[in-house]
């Protein structure tokens, strides 16, 4: 467990590195490459099956294919049970094999011509398709038996979710059903599925399995028959009340299915059939689609912070489609972290382990890279900077991201040019590592904010803006006020440490607009070294930020009292105190 735990943060530790794209010293550099290659080295004695990874990835595209789905639904849909079909299949062996599991079954299996002709159809003309629902189903049925049992339910009933959903869970009928028990929206919701923008629990394969074997033993208590839950299940138990009375009190299926909804009819009929193909498959050379390695024995973690499934897949190394497998409730592949209510991630079993004993790195690492998101665009006055004799301070912060289609006969020397950027950049924010680009790529071009604030001012020029350290600073406090990093304020400053000293003037900003305005609308915390006399101080303009009172204000500036500030800027109430109000500040 030790060995997991060094190689994950090691693992982290290095993509800080590799996506920070700051300079470091070489001595920091040489670390990194060691665990880099300590990494390497441990991830080289990993066991890898190249035959069970292939076999892993074509079944994990069988789980998310949605052809199946789409085919047997319409199938479905338009059958005809009177049709007759051309296959090899005695009348008198199909009675008898039809009978042979009605004694093993509480359903009416009873032998007829229609039934005969959707069996015969499906033998025809979809073998393929049933080859490959019976591979899907070595994962789906025992999760569907396990909740069936539970409420004492046939367990024959898991073949209805072939008839539902083919067996996939992001299956979406056009009305709106949803997952592999094909739940509508109402129905979910009155069976306890959480549905919300996140998380749709429809096609949770175990909480929507448990919630069809309520639904199937709530219908059993009206109905008294398998049959007609079956029928309710499709149209509701309206229709079949409405089919009943229709059939003069007629109890049984197959003499009140004329009376039933025409999609219903063949319902049924399909769900027999496809038991039967499902007992009877080797007979009649059907073989199953199925993995050689048995590989899905997963557990599942609480998450206590949102995190996305890329995330999830670069730290653990297991692919986004089997995490899409095995958690289809996530609709955006995102795990929301609520602070009422849980979430949990399923993994393999060995996953599972490298989590739980990484959680603090792991936090750590989306903690991160949440950091490196997009902030929104904000204009924020400077607070305090040495006096510019009548020049205005406008800091301005943040910045604007586009996106640029890339057009026939681009390149990017042509799409710097347009944006007025380096080339240098559009490779760094787009993570391009040569100069092709293909036709029809968006690509992220960051538009300094600067650069469209220049456009509405006249006069602007850049300048580094400075700060005065007072009595009662500190270099954390400086940072704050000024929306700049410890690091940044060090290296600006060539500070070694935390340390500064009274009357020290330091950097809180690199190259920012200043506007040329006939009045300064800030002033300076510089007092004037070549006054004599101590009692006149420099007054200073202050402007109330979204948060303030006057309390907060007065601690900034040392013997400056809430009765000072009322006094000075005629503040009857502290209520008067408003966001964008400037206040004096005597000395």
């Amino acid at each position: 467990m030790n060995i997991k735990n060094t190689t994950l943060s090691f693992f982290l530790l290095a993509s800080v590195h590799l996506f920070s794209q700051e300079t470091v010293v070489n001595k920091d550099f040489a670390k990194v490459e060691t665990k880099l290659s300590y990494l390497d080295s441990i991830k080289k004695t990993f066991i890898k099956d190249d035959l069970a990874s292939c076999v892993d990835s074509l079944w994990m595209k069988e789980l998310t294919n949605l052809d199946l789905y789409n085919n047997l639904s319409e199938d479905i849909k338009n059958i005809n049970m009177d049709q007759i079909v051309d296959y090899e299949l005695p009348t008198a062996l199909l009675k008898e094999r039809l009978a042979a599991m009605d004694a093993k079954s509480p359903f009416n299996i009873e032998y007829n011509q229609g039934l005969e002709n959707i069996i015969k159809s499906f033998l025809k003309n979809r073998k393929k398709s049933f080859e490959r629902l019976m591979g899907t189903s070595e994962y789906y049925f025992p999760l569907f038996e396990e909740a069936l049992a539970k409420q004492n339910v046939p367990l024959e009933i898991k073949y209805l979710a072939i008839v539902e959903s083919a067996l996939n869970p992001k299956a979406v009928s056009k009305m709106g059903a949803t997952g592999l028990w094909q739940f509508m929206y109402q129905t979910g919701k009155q069976y306890g599925l959480k549905i919300d923008s996140y998380v749709d629990e429809r096609s949770d394969p175990l909480k929507a399995s448990e919630a069809a074997a309520q639904y199937m033993t709530n219908m059993y208590k009206i109905f008294g028959d398998w049959d007609l839950v079956l029928a309710s299940y499709n149209s509701g138990p309206g229709n079949v009340a409405k089919a009943i009375r229709r059939s003069g009190g007629q109890q049984n299926y197959w003499n009140i299915r004329k009376n039933l909804p025409k999609e219903t009819q063949g319902y049924v009929p399909a769900f027999l059939a496809t038991m039967y193909i499902y007992e009877y498959h080797k007979e009649h050379g059907i073989i199953p689609n199925r993995a050689s390695v048995k590989h899905f024995a997963t557990d599942t973690i609480m998450i206590k912070k949102q995190m996305t499934f890329k995330q999830i897949s670069d730290l653990l190394d297991v692919p986004v489609a089997q995490l899409q497998v095995l958690n289809p409730s996530y609709k955006l592949n995102v795990i929301p972290f609520y602070h009422d209510e849980n979430h949990y991630l399923r993994l393999p079993q060995e996953k599972i382990a490298v989590f739980a004993s990484n959680e603090n790195q792991i936090y750590a690492y989306t903690q991160y890279e949440l950091s490196k998101r997009e902030k929104p665009f904000q204009i924020e006055k400077a607070m305090a900077v040495k006096d510019t004799a009548n020049y205005a301070i406008q800091k301005i912060a943040g910045s604007k991201t586009t996106y640029y289609k890339v057009k026939r006969g681009d390149n990017l020397s042509i799409i710097a040019d347009k944006h007025d950027v380096t080339v240098a950049e559009i490779k760094e924010w787009n993570h391009l590592s040569n100069d092709n680009v293909q036709l029809g790529t968006s690509l992220q071009v960051v538009k300094k904010a600067s650069d469209s604030k220049e456009e509405l001012v006249s006069g602007p020029e850049r300048k580094d803006i400075e700060y005065v350290v007072l009595k009662g600073d500190n270099l954390g406090d400086i940072a704050k006020k000024f929306g700049a990093s410890l690091a940044d304020l060090k290296q600006w400053n060539n500070l070694p440490d935390n340390t500064i000293g009274i009357g020290a003037t330091l950097i809180v900003a690199k190259d920012e607009i200043v506007i040329n305005t006939n009045k300064a609308t800030v002033s300076s915390f510089k007092k004037k070294t070549n006054s004599t006399d101590s009692s006149k101080k420099e007054a200073i303009d202050y402007y109330v930020k979204k948060g303030d009172s006057l309390y907060s204000i007065s601690k900034k500036y040392p013997g400056v009292t809430i009765s000072d500030l009322k006094k000075w800027n005629g503040i009857i109430r502290s209520e008067e105190l408003k966001p964008g109000m400037k206040l004096k500040i005597n000395g």
